[in-house]
């Protein structure tokens, strides 16, 4: 075992030992670099001011893809044989290199910058996508920016500069030879061994297979299982609190694998959001759609499928759509391996069927089409914000007839929880709007909400039923509003058509 931890800083080979396990990227950074371009605003990845941009190999097929990622909850541990540029680190070099770098250029050009503070962040979240060759299209812009806030110069001249910044085929010269020398240097530290780091009272392990994980998880004492720290990391910047000994999913041989495995997709421990978006999404627009929403790239290129289904949050977003789709949960430790449906993974508030050594070791989710599938999400925001209601729904229809319903939601219990009374409501009815009044009714009996910061029970028990005949119009062809997407450009006419 290695404790030492070692990876690319701005083309450079950086190895750390020593450091408290729980030590963040940004305050490593700020404090022990003194690279002070990327910035603390929230602490909590909502900001985007400390974002850089982390570089990996694929393991499929180990070709290069750069990820925007929040520096503020991104535990130094994280970063072994990875690579790290921050906003000093795009600085063109070379006597043929322009003076600014072009995703710097285009916010002098735009006037897309006035105090500064966000600025660096905008600035790696556009170097990314520039880098990958995607997002700084039309329609791929607002995606790109969204988990970077700004509060001074508005966005228009931002959502400017990034327009200006032409994607290419064949990156200039300067780039070249830099990402040729960041592969270069990411193939000289590459090793297979378990790595730790700590300073004797904090300790952060990052085992190389699944059987050291395992037996890891198992004896540590107080261990703590981090997979992107999108929630374990507000655990220490928000809440001050100290992690004894965390393990990490991430360099697990396999654990960052989407594979096809008999009906079902078998997704890892370390897939993250961004990485399973593709393949779960195709057929399932909405599924898309939810997933953009409820967090942003930076992320979605950490956070994973697994850690946010083992978290067990009861307003989840991804829960519900899973439980509508029939996913399961595969749980797995030293000496047990089992499977079960997704909603009995769920006891109670904070409280998941998970034994003492046990850890989400996949989630399998079936690869047939889903044609009915749809969720919906309500926030007070629309990007990056909690749910008060997540649904998540699935039927099945013969003949004219609903066989079988799948209905799931987010944010009404103690869990993600099945809307039994108003799925029996559909089951055996005609497809028709007959059959989800009677199931919007039949939702009363299913939950009882509670009223919180967020939204009233009456609320939520309204929206709730309202969300289901949202879906009886979406399936039987009444028109009906969306924020984005078809949809979005109903007129006034057609929206009291829809009568939601």
């Amino acid at each position: 075992m290695r404790e030492t931890i070692t990876f690319v800083l701005n083309n450079r080979i950086e190895r750390v030992s020593g450091l408290s396990g729980d030590a963040t990227l940004l305050d490593w950074l700020r404090q022990r670099r003194r690279l002070t371009g990327s910035k603390e605003g929230c602490a909590e990845g909502d900001c985007g001011a400390c974002t850089v941009v982390v570089a990996r190999r694929a393991s499929a097929t180990g070709a290069m893809r750069w990820h925007p990622v929040n520096a503020c909850i991104q535990f130094m541990g994280m970063l072994e044989g990875a690579s790290v540029t921050t906003i000093e680190g795009i600085m063109p070099e070379g006597d043929d290199a322009p003076e600014l770098h072009p995703c710097q250029q285009v916010m002098v050009d735009r006037h897309g910058s006035q105090c500064g503070f966000c600025t660096p962040g905008f600035v790696m979240s556009m170097f990314a996508a520039w880098c990958n060759g995607e997002g700084l299209d039309e329609a791929g812009i607002d995606t790109t920016l969204a988990g970077n806030l700004c509060r001074c110069t508005g966005y228009r001249p931002i959502v400017d500069a990034a327009a200006d910044l032409k994607t290419r085929d064949i990156p200039p010269a300067f780039e070249s030879r830099r990402r040729a020398r960041e592969a270069a240097l990411m193939d000289e530290i590459a090793h297979d061994e378990t790595v730790a780091i700590g300073d004797g009272t904090r300790r952060f392990i990052a085992p190389a297979t699944a059987e050291e994980f395992a037996r890891e998880y198992a004896t540590a004492r107080d261990a703590t299982i981090v997979a992107g720290a999108t929630d374990v990391g507000l655990w220490v910047t928000k809440q001050n609190r100290h992690m004894p000994q965390m393990i990490w999913t991430g360099r697990v041989r396999g654990f960052g694998d989407v594979i096809r495995q008999g009906a079902h997709w078998r997704i890892g421990p370390a897939v993250t959001h961004e990485a399973a978006l593709q393949t779960l999404a195709e057929g399932r627009p909405d599924f898309a759609e939810v997933m953009r929403r409820f967090g942003s790239l930076q992320v979605r290129s950490s956070g994973t499928m697994c850690g946010n289904i083992a978290n067990g949050s009861p307003i989840g977003d991804l829960p519900p759509m899973l439980i509508a789709l029939a996913a399961d949960v595969e749980l797995a430790g030293v000496s047990s391996n089992r499977r079960m449906p997704l909603e009995d993974f769920f006891i109670d508030y904070g409280v998941q069927d998970r034994e003492a050594g046990e850890f989400v070791s996949a989630l399998l989710v079936p690869v047939a089409a889903s044609p009915h599938f749809r969720a919906y999400k309500i926030s007070k925001r629309f990007d990056q914000d909690i749910s008060a209601v997540m649904g998540g729904f699935n039927i099945s229809v013969s003949d004219g007839r609903i066989t079988d319903a799948r209905l799931a939601f987010g944010g009404m219990a103690a869990t993600p929880k099945r809307a039994a009374a108003a799925e029996a409501a559909l089951v055996g009815a005609g497809l028709g709007m007959e059959a989800f009044r009677a199931a919007a009714v039949a939702l009363e009996g299913d939950f009882t909400p509670i009223s919180d910061m967020r939204a009233s029970a009456g609320y939520r028990i309204q929206v709730a039923a309202n969300l289901l005949l949202k879906y009886g119009m979406d399936l039987t062809g009444t028109p009906v509003p969306r924020l984005t997407g078809p949809g979005a450009g109903l007129s006034a006419d057609r929206l009291r058509e829809a009568r939601i």
